[in-house]
């Protein structure tokens, strides 16, 4: 085969796989920003799912001590706030 022909079979088949790689790169990248955006699209109450949650939630039934005293300090009805007022 002449050089000429041989070396414009791979320049064409050079193209050739530009051009698919160009269209699958772009195809992905299309289907990833419609992915991302449905992703990202305000949250219309009820249809979205919450997913966690406490591992314990029988912890917060109950407050304890420490959690009674500050909240008594936060809301001035410890003993300690009428003598600092």
């Amino acid at each position: 085969m002449e050089p000429e022909t041989t070396k414009n079979i791979s320049y064409l088949l050079a193209a050739l796989t530009l051009a698919l790689m160009v269209w699958f790169i772009s195809q992905r990248a299309m289907k990833n920003r419609t992915t991302m955006l449905n992703d990202s699209a305000p949250k219309i109450a009820g249809e979205d799912t919450l997913e966690g949650g406490a591992r314990n939630p029988q912890q917060f039934d109950e407050p304890d001590d420490d959690a009674l005293d500050e909240m008594a300090k936060l809301l001035g009805e410890d003993e300690d706030s009428d003598l600092d007022a």
